[in-house]
């Protein structure tokens, strides 16, 4: 049987860098069973690595604008847009399923508020803070093709995740 993490495109893929389509409303079923299977992979990276609270469908091949977070349960976020990034910034150790063994020095806006449709297609906005927000921003940027390698502060830093500083 194959490894269900497979399903992950890993650093190096092209289809990592393409920007995402925004999901349209006819788009919705087959957006579902997508969710559905970036929350087993979700379940099953944390599994196997002890992390893992969110993936972009972009992280799958779906190239359109949809997350799933799952912190207590799978929430769908589809169609976001960051609104209102706070001027303070934090700096923090970054990873990602699609480079599971590497982390990334990256600073993101310590605020910011995220809007976007739910699993029912209704506007949602969440004010997010601290992790959630850098978490969020993180997602967001794969919607647009961006990763956190690019995101780094200069070239020293990466560091393996078995040594992380």
């Amino acid at each position: 049987m194959s490894d269900p993490l497979d399903q992950i495109l890993k650093l190096g893929n092209p289809k990592l860098y393409e920007s995402s389509d925004s999901l349209k409303p006819e788009e919705l079923p087959q957006a579902m069973e997508k969710a559905r299977t970036m929350a087993g992979l979700i379940e099953a990276f944390r599994q196997r690595h002890g992390a893992g609270r969110a993936i972009a469908a972009p992280q799958i091949g779906y190239m359109k604008r949809l997350i799933v977070l799952n912190i207590d349960q799978p929430i769908l976020i589809i169609n976001p847009s960051l609104e209102e990034k706070s001027r303070e910034m934090m700096e923090l150790w970054d990873d990602c399923m699609s480079f599971p063994n590497l982390l990334v020095r990256v600073r993101r806006h310590r605020k910011c508020r995220l809007r976007f449709l739910n699993a029912q297609w209704e506007e949602e906005s969440w004010e997010l803070e601290d992790e959630l927000s850098e978490l969020l921003q993180h997602e967001y940027d794969h919607l647009d093709g961006i990763l956190a390698t690019q995101r780094a502060i200069d070239n020293q830093s990466y560091a393996l995740s078995s040594e992380r500083p």
